[in-house]
């Protein structure tokens, strides 16, 4: 009935069937309608069996989910494989975590541990977040008797006191701020190319250059904080796309303690550095007024940050950009993971560029991704209607997706931002996301607000989040 194996046809089920259709994209089929409809289609039965998730990382936090599935003498119980394993792709990506618990039929269990080991998608999930960031292979666990729900989540950042610097890592340009009590008083851009740096030398060098630089605007420097794309544990470099060029051996020996590194050299003063998708929401939170915020960022990739309704953030990975939003089965596959129907296709620059197309605009193939964007902006610009359906199509997938993210985040405030959002084309988006909330999902609509940075916020908002990381010891 639901459809939601890889290998059928898209159906046209009315509950799969969007109310708002992605203008330029009549297959698309949202997670958060797919998963609504399965769970009505199991409770339907009479006989939906529970099934209780939970993720374990290494520090001891442990995260719960929940959902219903068909029971094993149903005709559709072969779909329930397809619900859980997305749910918990969703989870692994947005909590993190190496070793997953599952309360629920023993063969799901069993089909999950394998998908870990024999399929290309699993093992890549596996390699990134198992090993590279846990320092652990990813294992699954059938039991009845989950350990208890903890997190640890840490009031990191809006420390404002004294002399510090903050600085953010793209791969296209490093920044760097000296701020003095909340102040910026000096800022700088730096052109640099690290994805194919071998020697992570260049890194090193560049980051230290932007701090100096801001140094010498400082009478001290009393702390420094930074953000940059990629996972960060205790100031550990995990995964990293900056440093994507270097060895693998390299990276071990240079690149995961390369900010100890840089901390000794600024004489052991308090150091912090985390996800730019974290740093983003913070200082999102910070620029509102407001907690309980989801940081959504359109550019290169999809990055994401999350604060608390406390107003924290958290030890989670929130990495949007691999988290399935889309289960259609001839769904976008992302280049990276090899997956389909996850974030960065639908919410960043390949998204402009994977909807050129069906747009009716013509580019050369080899035009790189950010000249794409270049060109559709340019249109959008002079009124020209095919560039204005690819925002619409992307505010659309934004408005399912927010819908997702929500039963996954306490959030009442969405923060968007990104290159992709820049020009008049980030109102369209904005706009049809609020349209899919108040069509689909007024519940969410009426809790939901969108906001987007002013343009000082983009300036130096960033930066002052960054600085603001690490407490000084008075």
């Amino acid at each position: 009935m639901l459809a939601m194996q890889r290998d059928v046809s898209v159906n046209d089920e009315p509950g799969l069937r969007p109310k708002l259709q992605p203008v330029l994209d009549p297959a698309f089929r949202p997670a958060a309608l797919a998963n609504r409809a399965f769970r009505a289609a199991a409770r339907s039965t009479g006989q939906a069996v529970p099934v209780r998730i939970a993720l374990e990382q290494a520090d001891g936090s442990v995260f719960h989910h929940a959902t219903e599935v068909f029971p094993e003498n149903h005709p559709q119980a072969a779909e329930n494989y397809y619900h859980v394993e997305r749910l918990v792709k969703f989870l692994l990506w947005s909590r993190g975590g190496f070793r997953i618990y599952l309360d629920g039929p023993p063969a799901l269990g069993a089909k999950l541990q394998r998908h870990f080991t024999d399929t290309a998608t699993g093992r890549f999930d596996a390699d990134l977040i198992g090993t590279k960031v846990y320092d652990h292979t990813i294992e699954v666990v059938p039991t009845k008797d989950l350990p208890r729900e903890r997190a640890a989540t840490q009031p990191l950042g809006r420390h404002l006191d004294g002399c510090r610097i903050g600085f953010d890592l793209g791969g296209s340009d490093r920044k760097v701020a000296a701020v003095v009590n909340g102040e910026v008083v000096f800022s700088e851009e730096t052109v640099w190319d690290p994805y194919p740096q071998q020697d992570p030398q260049y890194h090193l060098d560049g980051i230290m250059d932007s701090l100096q630089k801001a140094a010498a605007h400082l009478p001290k420097v009393e702390a420094i904080g930074g953000s940059a794309a990629g996972v960060y544990v205790n100031n550990q470099v995990k995964v990293a796309s900056l440093f994507r060029g270097v060895p693998p051996d390299v990276f071990q020996a240079r690149v995961k303690p390369m900010f100890f590194e840089i901390q000794k050299a600024w004489g052991g003063i308090p150091l912090e550095v985390v996800n730019d998708g974290e740093v983003t929401a913070l200082a999102g939170s910070m620029a509102l007024n407001r907690n309980a915020v989801l940081g959504v960022a359109l550019g290169t990739s999809q990055a994401g940050g999350y604060v608390t309704p406390d107003g924290n953030i958290t030890s989670w990975l929130n990495e949007l950009a691999f988290m399935p939003v889309d289960y259609a089965p001839n769904a976008p596959r992302d280049e990276w993971s090899g997956d389909l129907g996850c974030g960065v296709q639908y919410f960043s620059q390949q998204a402009v560029g994977r909807l050129l197309g069906p747009a009716g605009i013509e580019a050369l193939a080899d035009l790189p991704l950010p000249e794409k964007l270049k060109l559709v902006q340019r249109l959008m610009a002079d009124g020209d209607a095919r560039a204005r359906k690819i925002y619409e199509t992307i505010g659309t997938y934004l408005g399912y997706a927010v819908a997702h993210y929500a039963e996954f985040y306490d959030m009442a405030n969405v923060l968007v931002l990104g290159r992709v959002t820049s020009g008049p084309g980030g109102e369209i988006i904005l706009a049809w996301a609020r349209a899919v909330l108040r069509v689909e999902f007024p519940e969410l609509a009426a809790r939901i607000d969108f906001h987007t940075p002013s343009e000082k916020e983009k300036r130096h908002g960033q930066a002052i989040a960054a600085a603001s990381l690490p407490k000084i010891p008075r």
